[in-house]
């Protein structure tokens, strides 16, 4: 099975084409391929809870794996606790792997 890793580094509240790495993730992800959503440096935004975090939500529940890098939302002072359901917080270490295992990888 095809593993994708979807990386997306801006925001929905600045940004209007946000919705390309959730309706691509959502449709690989109804194709039964593996899919990872990242979110990095203001991607991480709508990972708070309640913060337009209903799409992410979504993208769980079509099963998107949905991740938050640490280090990002450490710097824009969102606590991991207080994420979207479903959404975990982890290292960038995340990328170099999914590289190193041959994952398909878009970053918006």
């Amino acid at each position: 099975m095809p593993r994708y890793l979807l990386i997306e580094s801006r925001d929905p509240f600045d940004s209007n084409d946000t919705g390309f790495c959730r309706d691509l993730a959502t449709q690989l992800a109804a194709a039964k391929n593996e899919v990872t959503l990242f979110l990095v440096q203001n991607g991480v935004l709508p990972a708070r809870s309640g913060a337009r975090s209903g799409d992410l939500t979504k993208l769980v529940g079509a099963g998107v794996r949905v991740l938050a890098d640490s280090f990002s939302l450490k710097e824009r002072g969102i606590d991991e606790k207080r994420l979207a359901s479903g959404v975990a917080a982890a290292p960038l270490d995340v990328v170099l792997d999914a590289l190193s295992e041959g994952a398909k990888v878009i970053w918006h």
